[in-house]
Parts: structure tokens; C-alpha cells; sequence
């Protein structure tokens, strides 16, 4: 089956967002703009994560389900840290297929920072370590680098950012097998990027309004269950993905 997905979005627990940024006004928004599957963001939010537990229905894939809507448990994760004497910012998606696993991801992280200071969390924590901690707890979980080309918040920013993927993330690289290209870059201007080939891209709305969820989105052609879409992404299979 063909779907419209944005996985990138932020709750109203974030900074700077809006408070119509809650789970009966995304389903709507989502169904007034086409959008089969929302990422949640900021399960990472306590008062976020009471939230979904209560509106969203298991589907018993690892997706969840509001008033028609799919939705697939997302957070973000503001790194900021140094390494071999100069300091970072990345932020990195975090993709989980249960709340079992969201809860014991929560656990881990909330004893490294404060997770209740906002919807999208800062951390003194190196990147490669986060990947580590998440793919640890569940292998299933993807962590994907958001808006890898935002100068100052991302792996290749050109202010606090890494020059190739293997020296953010160390040993857990192998594990990284899609980006998201955000709104500092399109898929094209990627493409150029040999060393980036391996990856899949994918662009999402990084939305902190209702209004505004799938001004940058993906198409996948495949079952929906997390299973499938992150096979889908992880080995790049272009008939059943791509960006619009």
C-alpha cells in the first residue's frame, strides 16, 4: 500500500511550538493533508509520553493509531558535548517500535540529564554513546541524524558538526543507515555526496505547528508496520520508498 509519512515533529512540550501540538489535532491535520503515518516526537517528555499512552490504540505492529492516523514513536535528542578538544551539537531521531522500549530508553536517559526541561531534550552525551544506549536497550530502534546539514544542530553542521559520519559515531556507524536531509537540504544536493550513498534519505516537516506537519515528508509503497518500514530504510529498497 502507498502512505504519506513525516516522522519529524515536535510535541507542544517543545520550545517554540504551538499548543495545538497534541494528538487530536495532528490526526486531523494529518487526515486534511493525506498523512497515513505521524512520528509522535518527544516521547522523551514525560507529560508528552502520559499523553500518547492515553489516546493512541496499539495496532500490534509497532505503529499506533488515533482517530485514523498511524503513528510511529519518535523522539529527538540535542546532544552537546566535547570531543578531542572542540565541542559538538547534534541532534539524532530516535525511532522506537513499543513503549516498553520508549519507558527503558526514558530510564536510561533520564539518569544523564533532565528530560522534563523540554519536549526535545539537551545531553551531554556523545553521539556514538547515544546510538550505543539505544541499540542496546532494543535493536529494533533506529537513530537517524536530523537535518545533517543545519549549520550550528546537526552531524555535518558547518559550525558544530563532524566532517564524516565515522568520527560522530564511532563503532555504532555500521548501525546508521538513513539521514534526514531537513530543511537545509534536498535529496539532490545529497546525492552528490558519494559518501553518503550507502544511506537512505529521508526529509520530514521537523513541524512545530499542526499547520505545517508534511511541508517536507516521504512515500513509501510497502505494508505499514515498523517492521517493514525500517527494513524498507535499512536496505535502501527504492521501490518501496521514496521523497517526494
Amino acid at each position: 500500500m502507498e502512505f504519506i509519512a513525516d516522522f519529524h515533529i515536535h510535541s507542544k512540550y517543545s520550545r517554540a511550538t504551538s499548543r495545538n501540538m497534541e494528538v487530536k489535532s495532528l490526526s486531523a491535520w494529518a487526515k486534511l493533508k493525506g498523512i497515513s503515518l505521524m512520528g509522535t516526537g518527544d516521547f522523551t517528555h514525560h507529560l508528552w509520553l502520559e499523553e500518547l499512552k492515553h489516546y493512541l490504540e496499539d495496532c500490534a505492529n509497532g505503529l499506533y493509531r488515533h482517530n485514523g492516523v498511524n503513528f510511529i514513536l519518535t523522539a529527538e535528542v540535542s546532544s552537546i558535548y566535547s570531543k578531542n578538544n572542540r565541542a559538538y551539537r547534534i541532534h539524532n531521531l530516535i525511532f522506537a517500535p513499543s513503549f516498553k522500549t520508549v519507558d527503558k530508553i526514558n530510564e536510561r536517559l533520564g539518569k544523564i540529564g533532565n528530560l522534563a526541561s523540554d519536549g526535545r531534550p539537551i545531553l551531554g552525551l556523545d553521539a556514538e554513546e547515544l546510538a550505543r544506549i539505544v541499540f542496546d536497550i532494543d535493536e529494533d530502534c533506529m537513530v537517524v541524524p536530523g537535518h545533517i546539514w543545519t549549520p550550528w544542530f546537526s552531524l555535518f553542521g558547518s559550525m558544530s558538526g563532524f566532517d564524516r559520519i565515522e568520527d560522530c559515531f564511532g563503532k555504532q556507524t555500521s548501525k546508521i543507515f538513513a539521514l534526514e536531509t531537513g530543511l537545509s537540504s534536498d535529496p539532490a544536493m545529497n546525492w552528490r555526496l558519494s559518501a553518503l550513498d550507502r544511506f537512505t534519505l529521508i526529509s520530514n516537516s521537523d513541524s512545530h505547528s499542526p499547520q505545517k506537519i508534511g511541508r517536507e515528508a516521504n512515500v513509501f509503497d510497502c505494508e505499514m508496520d515498523y517492521k517493514t518500514i525500517r527494513d524498507v530504510l535499512m536496505t535502501k529498497d527504492k521501490k518501496s520508498f521514496f521523497i517526494p
